[in-house]
């Protein structure tokens, strides 16, 4: 295997498969990509000590997580047997509002999202009793300060962290190594080569497994999800989740790649004593397109996808709007409770509340024209919603 250095090598797969004992089908399915993840981190060159222990941590803690949910999953047979009804997955480029409307459709009661608090320490599962009171709630806000340090206020500008809030569910795949999301964290092109050639029907498994895990004792009307990466893997998807419903939130590719960009160089920063900025804007642009090309091809083909698509400006303009669209679209209902729990986010989160970003294309070696041109088809496929 490929290392940096004799002081950032990565150990191999079977050793830290051996150090997170997992059931025979968990492990076999785990280790392709655990062992390509590992290989790709080890290439990066440029990777600095931080970074280094920080991967390794996070793939550690993936396999702990695992390990935790497979564990319950032996402990409480009925686990098994929960059934997950229509889950409805927003889609859609990230800084189109996804997260924003993650989190005013939580402040329904009918809603079911998993919390960051538990997705972080799955084990026991949640219960509804303790929802606002369990301990781990605290332990994560504590643990997350901590660990951010100075960079928490930056990254609040541009992503709601907290205990209670809605958590993607991309934590869940990761813990499949079947994941895009460490090329978020480091910059791993065989990795993401892989990731983008395999079927991934296993990732959908283990991300049911992670729904009935915490939907065991608590469980809701409606379980809502979100990431970006479900673009690229429609068909695994809908393979294990043949009821699944949609919502795509869209917004100018111009204004989204610049944002989204400077949210990266933020996350990529404290693994690297130098970020090179126009090579990480040629990356993510790219990668961001492969996902969007995915999605589009996929609808394409499956002209009757149950999914609603939504501008982003309206969801900005109105809220509660919009959203009462989208459950008559698939035929929710759209309560006084929904309404309220709505505007109490919002009273609760207004815009600006951690202050604002600063950011622009030319910050990362791009221009408007390059990307107009690169998302030529789907500004004008969903023109109407941007």
């Amino acid at each position: 295997m490929a290392t940096i250095s004799s002081a950032h090598e990565f150990p191999d797969a079977d050793t830290l498969l051996d150090r997170h004992p997992l059931p025979g089908y968990l492990r076999d399915n785990v280790r392709p990509g655990l062992t390509i993840l590992l290989a790709s981190m080890a290439e990066d060159r440029d990777l600095n000590a931080n970074g280094h222990a920080r991967a390794l941590h996070i793939v550690n803690d993936d396999l702990s997580r695992l390990k935790a949910i497979a564990d319950d999953r032996a402990r409480y047979p009925d686990i098994a047997d929960v059934e997950i009804r229509q889950p409805l997955f927003i889609l859609g480029l990230p800084r189109c509002g996804t997260s924003f409307l993650h989190a005013l459709m939580d402040g329904d009661p009918q809603i079911r999202t998993p919390l960051m608090w538990e997705v972080a320490e799955p084990s026991p599962p949640p219960e509804a009793a303790t929802a606002d009171t369990d301990p781990r709630i605290a332990r994560f806000d504590a643990h997350l300060r901590a660990q951010l340090g100075a960079d928490a206020d930056e990254l609040l500008k541009a992503h709601p962290l907290g205990a209670m809030i809605p958590q993607e569910c991309g934590s869940f795949m990761t813990t499949s190594f079947q994941s895009s999301n460490p090329c978020m964290f480091q910059h791993l092109p065989r990795f993401y080569d892989w990731f983008k050639g395999i079927d991934a029907t296993f990732r959908y498994e283990v991300h049911k497994m992670w729904l009935q895990h915490l939907g065991w004792r608590h469980p809701g009307k409606h379980w809502v999800l979100k990431i970006q990466e479900h673009m690229y893997k429609l068909p695994a998807l809908r393979s294990v989740y043949p009821d699944a419903i949609f919502i795509q939130p869209h917004r100018d590719p111009t204004t989204v790649i610049a944002s989204i960009s400077q949210l990266i160089s933020v996350i990529r920063g404290p693994s690297y004593d130098k970020l090179d900025l126009h090579a990480l804007g040629a990356e993510f642009l790219q990668l961001w397109w492969d996902g969007v090309k995915c999605s589009m091809d996929y609808r394409k083909a499956h002209p009757d996808l149950p999914i609603h698509d939504m501008r982003y400006k309206d969801l900005v303009a109105d809220p509660v709007a919009t959203i009462r669209a989208a459950y008559d679209h698939f035929g929710w209902d759209f309560t006084p409770e929904s309404e309220a729990g709505i505007l109490g986010w919002l009273h609760d989160n207004p815009a600006g509340k951690h202050g604002a970003r600063s950011y622009t294309l030319a910050d990362y070696g791009l221009t408007t024209g390059q990307v107009s041109e690169r998302f030529a088809d789907y500004i004008e496929t969903y023109r109407a919603y941007i």
